[in-house]
């Protein structure tokens, strides 16, 4: 297995629970838990942070002018990147309408 691959499955896998922490904040939201869905975002935050950081591996060795491999599996690493950040901001917005609905 190349760098750029084990790269991209260190991103996949903290993007994919920072995902399901980012759902599960919604799911709890519906359901008047809104201290818990805060947390549930505050978890997810911190396994988005280290595939953030497993991305920047690749940005700053591509920077130094080391050419990355760009595969179809890094390529599926940076979407699920996006949309994990993406789904980041939507729970928050998410969990705000539910606590002044709530109220």
């Amino acid at each position: 297995m190349t760098r750029e691959e084990e790269i991209s499955f260190k991103i996949i896998s903290n993007v994919g629970t920072a995902t399901s922490c980012y759902v599960e904040a919604m799911r709890l939201a519906k359901e008047g838990k809104i201290d818990e869905a805060r947390a549930s975002v505050e978890e997810g935050g911190k396994t988005f942070v280290e595939g953030h950081k497993a991305h920047m591996e690749l940005l700053t060795q591509e920077c130094a002018g080391n050419p990355v491999n760009l595969g179809l599996l890094l390529v599926h690493a940076e979407d699920q990147l996006n949309k994990a950040e993406i789904l980041e901001i939507v729970a928050n917005e998410f969990i705000d309408l539910c606590a002044k609905t709530s109220k």
